[in-house]
């Protein structure tokens, strides 16, 4: 098996058993998701503690293959991570996905399996819907939409 039927392999996975797809109820914080192009739509939920580092990540929505298995391995990487490495996540990864930099696999493990997307630039906005809507629910919430 190739690092491509792996990745491949991973991206399968997610979208048929998306982990942590549920709402985290009240406190927390919410920020919504759209890609009016393909229809994804996505509602992104965190929970922090006092020294600002994700207790708790979920998503709840419908979307693609891509962003529903995109915002499933999101929010495995981010849980227990403090707002300065999510963020720095946050910009490793739309960088791998818009600027062509490397997949560092020892930086950001599973994650590594969205770099075959930007060979496909109709999808990166598939792939960093959740990451641009958790930047939202880091900050103050509200809505982005990838137009």
């Amino acid at each position: 098996m190739d690092l491509a039927d792996l990745y491949r392999d991973v991206i399968i996975d997610h979208n048929r058993n998306p982990r942590n797809f549920r709402k985290i109820p009240p406190p927390c914080r919410h920020a919504e998701g759209l890609n009016p192009l393909c229809g994804d739509k996505l509602q992104v939920y965190l929970k922090v503690d006092a020294e600002d580092r994700i207790e708790d990540v979920s998503f709840e929505g419908s979307g693609c293959a891509i962003s529903v298995a995109s915002a499933s391995l999101m929010t495995e990487a981010l849980r227990g991570r403090s707002r300065p490495e999510a963020e720095a996540m946050f910009e490793r990864i739309h960088g791998m996905l818009t600027g062509g930099e490397r997949a560092d696999v020892a930086a950001i493990g599973k994650l590594a399996a969205l770099a075959g997307v930007r060979e496909y630039p109709s999808r990166v906005k598939c792939a960093s819907l959740c990451w641009h809507t958790v930047h939202a629910a880091l900050l103050e919430g509200g809505t982005v939409s990838t137009e």
